[in-house]
């Protein structure tokens, strides 16, 4: 009975862990994603002002959107990536969440990621072509 007992509660436990650990986990995961959208958005406002006066075009600055999303991040206590594809920024954030039961069984971290992107738009109510 004492063995059925204790494997009872080390599966509870693990459930619990589960449980908790994983949506903890999730709430990280968004706050990835909402650091990674936010700092796209700031790299896509680097935009080449000289090509936007001269011929109305859209275009984006590289070295300055990559600075810029990441100064955004280092301001948030974030780390993560940034590329420039063409006009569109996107940028993907790593996060680690220390476990609270699921360290009982060994696991310590969860590793998980955000992911955003972005480009320049102009108009001030509505997306203008």
């Amino acid at each position: 009975m004492t063995a059925f007992v204790v494997a009872l509660t080390i599966g509870i436990l693990a459930l619990a862990g589960l449980t908790l650990d994983s949506g903890l986990a999730l709430a990280t995961k968004v706050q990835a994603n909402g650091q990674a959208e936010a700092a796209a958005r700031a790299g896509a406002q680097a935009i080449d002002l000289t090509a936007y006066r001269g011929t109305a075009t859209l275009r984006l600055v590289p070295a300055q959107a990559i600075a810029a999303a990441q100064a955004h991040l280092a301001a948030e206590g974030a780390t993560g990536t940034v590329t420039v594809t063409g006009d569109t920024v996107t940028v993907t954030v790593t996060a680690t969440r220390a476990t609270q039961l699921l360290a009982l069984v060994g696991i310590d971290s969860l590793r998980v990621h955000g992911r955003g992107s972005a480009h320049p738009q102009r108009g001030v109510t509505a997306i203008e072509p």
